[in-house]
């Protein structure tokens, strides 16, 4: 069961006791993941440039200990979907393999250098043998299904290069997924996000990734928006701040939403800072200082927000993306646990307090 304790924030926490099954966490319909990119939990939480996260944060449950797995943001995405960051430490394109030449592998003659593409099963892989659908929507994605690694510059919209970027794919990397005939309708862009949400037809897995000027992470050079640049960081923050509110009303307002079925959003970041002025640790669960591909992301927000789970609820167990993944298997009855989800030794453990029916 739960015992109950008094959370940061002066929120209430809800510490899952060893007798907490994992098989109390109820089924769900949709699990909708929206990932940001770059801040640590404290640039984030109690920041009132931010001032929807920061109500979910309160409204809903908020994990306060949650770490990514490695810097920067490529192996993160990959961790997310495939439970390991297969020795990914750098954003090189997934199709880069040790010695290649190619621009887009600039670290390929690293000595720890591994192909950025894996046979391994993914997300998708259980989701698929599981009768569940799966859709990853990516803002600014020049066309579906593409295995492009930066979007192009356009002049005629102002558009500046590389909006969006295949290192926050976590998807494009597996084989499975690049050789999918039907991949043009599982990678997609936010017209059909919007067209999905319009329908009330959104698929019961779905990551939503924002372009590189609506996650936090910034740009520069031509046709960049003055509050996507670089160091601008109360514009990121209320760029990002704005369009997750604008999502999680729209997912809100469908009846899938609105239904006795279990629903859940997920607001996440791939990484934290390196510095961090509370001294937080950069990992947990298995995390391996000193090992570059499983170092420690940092100490990031992540909240979660379920129609009909737990409210103003704080949870300071330690968590990182293997134990979302884990959850996320957990709360479609999936009983294969990929990778790191399995490190049950290592501290992975599944969300319960934050997914738990009330």
């Amino acid at each position: 069961m739960f015992k109950a304790v008094l959370g940061c924030f002066g929120l209430t926490a809800l510490i899952a006791t060893p007798a907490y099954a994992e098989a109390q966490i109820p089924h769900y319909d949709h699990i909708f993941v929206i990932i940001l990119e770059n801040h640590s939990f404290d640039e984030i939480i109690g920041n009132k440039t931010a001032p929807t996260l920061n109500k979910l944060a309160a409204s809903y449950g908020l994990a306060s200990n949650f770490y990514g797995e490695v810097h920067p943001s490529e192996g993160n995405y990959v961790a997310m979907v495939g439970g390991d960051s297969f020795g990914i430490h750098d954003d090189d394109a997934f199709w880069c393999k040790k010695g290649d030449k190619d621009p887009a592998c600039p670290n390929a003659d690293s000595s720890d250098y591994v192909d950025h593409s894996f046979t391994a099963r993914s997300l998708p892989d259980q989701l698929k043998d599981a009768g569940l659908s799966w859709k990853g929507y990516f803002q600014d994605i020049p066309a579906p299904g593409s295995k492009i690694d930066r979007s192009a510059a356009d002049p005629a919209t102002h558009h500046p290069f590389a909006l969006y970027a295949a290192k926050h794919n976590g998807f494009i990397g597996f084989a499975s997924v690049q050789d999918d005939p039907s991949r043009a309708d599982k990678l997609v862009g936010f017209d059909q996000l919007e067209r999905d949400l319009a329908a009330d037809a959104l698929p019961n897995f779905a990551h939503i990734v924002p372009n590189q000027c609506d996650d936090m992470h910034g740009m520069n050079g031509h046709y960049v928006e003055e509050d996507c640049v670089h160091g601008n960081q109360a514009g990121l923050l209320a760029r990002a701040d704005r369009l997750v509110g604008q999502l999680v009303d729209r997912i809100m307002a469908t009846k899938s939403w609105q239904s006795p079925a279990n629903s859940a959003i997920v607001v996440t970041f791939d990484e934290g800072g390196h510095s961090n002025p509370t001294n937080h640790a950069e990992g947990c669960c298995g995390a391996e200082i000193g090992n570059p591909s499983n170092f420690g992301g940092g100490w990031i927000a992540t909240l979660v927000i379920a129609n009909h789970g737990p409210r103003g609820v704080t949870d300071p167990t330690p968590y990182n993306h293997y134990s979302l993944l884990r959850t996320t298997e957990a709360a479609f009855g999936i009983d294969e646990h990929l990778g790191h989800a399995a490190d049950l030794d290592k501290g992975v453990t599944v969300m319960a307090p934050l997914f738990a029916a009330r």
